[in-house]
């Protein structure tokens, strides 16, 4: 799938396919980032605390055609960090239009690059992501932030740090059903994931399960 030519400025959005094939020559972090998704996130690891990959939807979408990696033209991704966001779910828009299978769009992931960020803090990544977070979460999308000091802990080993990177990125997927572990820690994304996970309970009741996943959380602390 060919991603429609960026204006001067704008994201460029190379499928792996076309990394692979050399399309992505001048943008040596897009070719870094999608050798270490083959890596790390399609592999085991032994620290993990589960048995499988890292990253369960990343080799499907790999299969399928469906990975994709966009750069910022100009700055590295050392520019405005919200206008950023906002043009990746833009062109995450644009390819979801294209797909008619409801499996295929699960497995979309587009990945943005920002190798002008610093390295050494994750400080600005962090809080962009915690910030467009609630309105992705709201619209059925997830966004995840990767960086080289990243220290949010793993779910099921909380010593492992899977959101290492060797570049900083934003990641961009559906949000599924099988999120729910992603977003206990926040009550707004919890209600927005049942009302459109199990739009059939009360709202009552979505209100009441909030609040009991949120107190065994705080008793697992």
């Amino acid at each position: 799938m060919s991603a429609p030519a960026p204006a001067a400025g704008a994201l460029r959005v190379f499928s792996a396919e076309r990394i692979d094939a050399g399309d992505a020559g001048a943008h040596p972090e897009a070719v870094e980032v999608l050798h270490w998704a083959r890596r790390f996130l399609t592999a085991a690891h032994p620290d993990l605390g589960r048995s499988g990959p890292v990253c369960p939807y990343t080799q499907p979408s790999l299969r399928r055609g469906l990975f994709h990696i966009a750069v910022a033209d100009g700055d590295g991704g050392n520019g405005d960090l919200p206008a950023l966001v906002g043009e990746l779910r833009s062109r995450y828009d644009a390819l979801l239009a294209e797909l008619a299978e409801e499996s295929d769009r699960e497995l979309l992931t587009v990945l943005l690059v920002l190798p002008g960020l610093d390295r050494a803090d994750s400080t600005a990544l962090d809080e962009a992501q915690r910030k467009a977070k609630d309105e992705f979460v709201e619209q059925g999308l997830m966004i995840g932030q990767f960086h080289p000091v990243c220290e949010e802990p793993g779910l099921w080993n909380r010593t492992f740090r899977p959101l290492r990177a060797p570049v900083p990125l934003l990641a961009v997927r559906k949000l599924l059903v099988f999120d729910l572990p992603f977003l206990t820690g926040d009550e707004t994304h919890l209600n927005h994931y049942l009302a459109r996970f199990a739009p059939e309970v009360p709202a009552r009741i979505r209100d009441q399960l909030v609040t009991s996943v949120r107190a065994h959380q705080r008793a697992a602390a």
